[in-house]
């Protein structure tokens, strides 16, 4: 049994990751983010899951406080093993070839409010990588989810619709895209990276991107029809490279058949509640 720190466990990954290793038996201290009187303690091997996405840019402050601030006091005075720091994919959205490769110099503009988001996790990343003694690795995740009730987001969200619609209206441009990766896929990721040792970066991503036209194709296949009412055309996503993902013995599911095995199975749609 280890003994690990999980800063966020009150997040999406956090707490489902602090789950995962208190079910292997490990201890797991999940001490509030904003709280620092746990530093003196030892820490073992913590998990930094701590940080803001969808509403970055109206909380810009907020952002650099969980991604570099509280960090950098845990580099500093933490007593610490190990230490893996959740990055995100996001940090190569400006670069110019398409491709998300962890050994690339990153393009970031600081004269963009949105890039605070990229800009925060690239310097977390900094501190990690060349102030931590090699104590620390990065895993720079792609769109983390889970398809199970209690998840949301776009993806999640749309398969709940589908159990009681066949027809689906969705205010979404065509040409979106995402790196969907599954939960599952993301810990073990996570888990095997902060094994491995080294102060490293690795892609935790499935490697390929979904658009939102191959979601209309690939329920239409199916039997369900959904209609995208977005005019916008957003930049593709870089795709990410995982070699070094599959190099932890990772191999990332791909979405496109997770989903066409949930349309297709036995009961999964029930039709519109009793009385719509």
């Amino acid at each position: 049994m280890s003994r690990f720190t999980v800063i966020g466990a009150g997040g999406f990954i956090g707490a489902r990751l602090a789950a995962r290793l208190r079910a292997e038996g490990h201890e797991v201290l999940a001490p509030d983010r904003h709280a620092t009187d746990y530093l003196p303690e030892d820490l073992g091997r913590v998990f930094y899951c701590a940080g803001l996405t969808g509403d970055f840019m109206v909380r810009p402050f907020d952002t650099v406080e969980a991604h570099v601030s509280l960090l950098t006091r845990l580099l500093r005075e933490g007593r610490f093993e190990r230490l893996v720091y959740l990055s995100s994919t996001r940090v190569y959205d400006s670069q110019v070839d398409g491709m998300g490769r962890e050994d690339a110099v990153l393009a970031l503009d600081p004269h963009q409010p949105r890039n605070v988001y990229d800009l925060s996790k690239a310097l977390g990343e900094n501190l990690c990588l060349a102030w931590s003694g090699g104590r620390a690795a990065v895993a720079r995740l792609s769109n983390v989810l889970a398809l199970d009730e209690e998840a949301s987001g776009f993806l999640p969200d749309l398969m709940r619709r589908a159990r009681r619609e066949r027809e689906i209206v969705l205010a979404s441009s065509p040409a979106g895209a995402r790196d969907y990766v599954l939960v599952d896929d993301a810990l073990e990721g996570l888990i095997r990276l902060e094994a491995r040792g080294g102060a490293r970066i690795v892609n935790v991503a499935a490697g390929r991107n979904i658009s939102n036209q191959d979601l209309v194709d690939l329920f239409a296949r199916h039997g369900w029809r959904l209609v995208l009412t977005g005019q916008d055309a957003p930049p593709a996503p870089p795709v990410c490279d995982v070699t070094r993902l599959r190099g932890l013995g990772v191999e990332p599911q791909d979405m496109r058949t997770v989903l066409e095995t949930l349309l297709s199975s036995a009961g999964f749609y029930q039709g519109p509640p009793q009385g719509a």
